[in-house]
């Protein structure tokens, strides 16, 4: 009975993995402009559809009675992003999602009996392929790897960053208002408290965030102005760098020798080539801005850092600490569910791990606060 119980549960997880899967790539082949790349997504929707297919002829063989499966709350929210926000908002979720499943089917041999797991990893590496080279459309040996490794079974940084701002201003925030509390229940001393260090924090999260995307703009052109240097000095030099890239992607000689003099004809295209071939730098990007990412900052940890401090603007003493701690609770919940997009924990354990983290914090911050205050009392 159990052992029917765990492989109907392994069953419908894989159905489920597999929807969720194809919904994704099905979205983002719709909004995808670029037509190899909408081809590309289009061709991975289908092979997670097949791999559908087949987890749903496993389950009506095995006799198992399951309702019609939809992608999860997870992939809708995904899906709605990438129609919001584009293709690139959600891809290095996806990028991550996908490292994180292509070892998922080694250890059942219905799976490797379909060949699933290699066309899984293939999935990985495909997906890897296109963050990798920025999104500026596939070589039609891409095309071919993909329709050659898919013919199996008869397979984010902005909201990541968005998240764990959010998830810092709320913490940090909620940690000195609950250690000002445990020291002093003046409301006065704690809104006081509370909007001092929001405001430190954005400004601190601004500033650092400025400076790290400052700095690595910096180091950018530094290397690109020497690469430029380089491609005067020495092209002889430059030329074997870039024939001895394309070769170790797998070009013969000849016409790595070739495909680098073409290159190199033309100083500006050879500027761009070997920054992204060489240096792994997109020279139109460099980075992003340092003021947007600051700005960004910015906000973020504000909107974490309010939420404890609301409640003390309308209520005192220890109902708004109540109030402050179910508040930030709820909050601290649902980041923690958020934070399930990119890692595909389950989101009870996620969720409630967020929200032990977040108290952690700020009882140890409230003893300390309390401690301080008895003994200045005294």
């Amino acid at each position: 009975m159990m052992k029917n119980f765990r492989d109907k549960k392994r069953l419908l997880l894989n159905l489920q993995n597999e929807i969720n899967s194809a919904a994704l790539y099905r979205t983002l082949a719709e909004i995808e402009k670029q037509s190899k790349l909408a081809e590309i997504f289009s061709r991975l929707a289908k092979s997670e559809e097949h791999h559908a297919a087949f987890w749903r002829k496993k389950l009506e063989h095995s006799g198992i009675q399951f309702k019609q499966v939809q992608p999860d709350w997870r992939s809708k929210i995904l899906q709605f992003l990438a129609r919001r926000f584009g293709r690139n908002f959600i891809l290095p979720t996806m990028v991550s999602l996908e490292e994180q499943d292509q070892f998922l089917y080694d250890s059942q041999p219905d799976a490797v009996a379909a060949e699933l797991p290699s066309a899984e990893r293939s999935h990985a590496r495909i997906l890897g392929l296109i963050q990798d080279k920025n999104h500026t459309g596939m070589a039609g040996g891409l095309l071919a790897q993909l329709e050659g490794r898919h013919q199996g079974v008869g397979v984010g940084n902005a909201l990541r960053a968005a998240v764990l701002g959010t998830n810092d201003g709320l913490v940090s925030n909620l940690s000195l208002i609950m250690g000002v509390a445990g020291a002093s229940q003046s409301r006065h001393a704690i809104l006081l408290a509370g909007v001092a260090g929001l405001m430190a924090g954005s400004c601190s999260m601004a500033i650092g965030e400025w400076v790290s995307v400052k700095s690595a703009r910096e180091l950018q052109e530094r290397q690109l102005a020497i690469e430029e240097q380089e491609l005067t000095e020495a092209p002889e030099e430059e030329m074997k760098e870039l024939e001895l890239i394309y070769e170790a992607k797998g070009l013969p000689p000849d016409k790595a020798h070739i495909l680098a003099n073409q290159v190199l004809s033309d100083k500006n295209s050879a500027l761009d080539t070997l920054a992204r071939e060489e240096l792994g730098i997109n020279p139109e990007n460099l980075g992003g801005s340092p003021w947007s990412a600051a700005a960004s900052s910015f906000l973020l940890f504000i909107v974490g850092a309010i939420i404890p401090l609301i409640p003390f603007i309308f209520t005192q003493g220890m109902q708004a600490v109540s109030w402050s701690i179910i508040v930030s609770g709820l909050a601290l919940f649902i980041i923690g569910a958020l934070i399930t997009l990119f890692t595909g924990r389950h989101v009870l354990f996620s969720g409630l791990r967020q929200l032990c983290l977040g108290f952690i914090a700020a009882l140890i911050t409230f003893g300390i606060g309390h401690f301080i205050g008895v003994v200045i009392g005294s």
